[in-house]
């Protein structure tokens, strides 16, 4: 697969199939690989470009401060010129959406639409509660610790249940991949910091915000609020899945994101 290289940085990305391209970030983790639940349906239609962020999975490059919002924006673009894509449906999950909108105020010309699952305008006090929770499992018991209770905040209850081997045989996966502590630190820092103010006002790019009502994490009134910010925007909830309700339930989100691509397209 090949790299986006250049400047400080080389960026791993994938695609597949062929059509309007859908360009998919991830949250926390950061790894592509977080939508693989949503490759074979996207595929059928669009161009699907998924990619790890710098700092991360195969893009990890340690030697390098943390990247800002903004550099994390410049990014995706340098993905899209390496693909040769002009614009696409840029696709994030929580953190991943918080850079798809600061993509939107920095180039919006490179957006067909800007889709945010379980994101943020601005973190409340809640939500600051539950990832300095995160940081302290991370600094105080490790990597492994961190990995291990991160189900908790991703999935329902009865889902880890019932998913308990899968979620056992991806820890090992996770953590081949995982970032240092430092950097970790910094992107939570970094995203619990963002606040666009009254800059959400200027995107006119076609936004749909998607959220999971028992959300545990990122809760869908945060959804809401960013909805009330940003003109035009559409607010899709789904009543069950949690934060990482893509994986959970993705027939349910694949059909919706497909959905709103062919409205924008059309």
């Amino acid at each position: 697969m090949p790299y986006a290289s250049g400047g400080d940085a080389d960026i791993y990305y994938e695609t597949h199939g062929h059509g309007t391209a859908i360009l998919m970030s991830a949250g926390m983790g950061g790894s592509g690989s977080f939508w693989t639940p949503q490759i074979a349906a996207l595929a059928q239609r669009h161009q699907v470009i998924l990619y790890d962020h710098v700092g991360t999975g195969r893009s990890v490059d340690n030697t390098a401060p943390p990247r800002s919002i903004a550099g994390m924006a410049d990014d995706i673009a340098h993905v899209l010129d390496h693909a040769s894509v002009s614009n696409a449906h840029v696709v994030g999950h929580a953190i991943g959406g918080i850079v798809g909108i600061e993509l939107a105020l920095r180039h919006p010309a490179r957006l067909r639409s800007l889709v945010v699952v379980n994101g943020w305008g601005r973190a409340d006090p809640f939500l600051r509660r539950c990832f300095e929770v995160r940081k302290q499992i991370l600094n105080q018991s490790g990597p492994k610790a961190y990995v291990r209770a991160q189900p908790l905040f991703l999935y329902p209850p009865r889902w880890i249940s019932d998913n308990a081997a899968q979620l056992d045989a991806e820890e090992e996966r996770i953590l081949a991949h995982f970032p240092t502590a430092a950097t970790m630190n910094a992107r939570i820092d970094m995203f619990l910091a963002f606040d666009p103010g009254d800059t959400l006002a200027n995107i006119a790019t076609p936004t749909l915000l998607a959220s999971s009502r028992d959300d545990s994490l990122v809760p869908a009134y945060l959804s809401q609020q960013l909805a009330a910010a940003i003109p035009g925007a559409r607010v899709r909830e789904v009543e069950w899945g949690a934060h990482a309700f893509t994986a959970v339930i993705p027939d349910v989100f694949n059909n919706m994101l497909l959905g709103f691509c062919s409205e924008v397209d059309a």
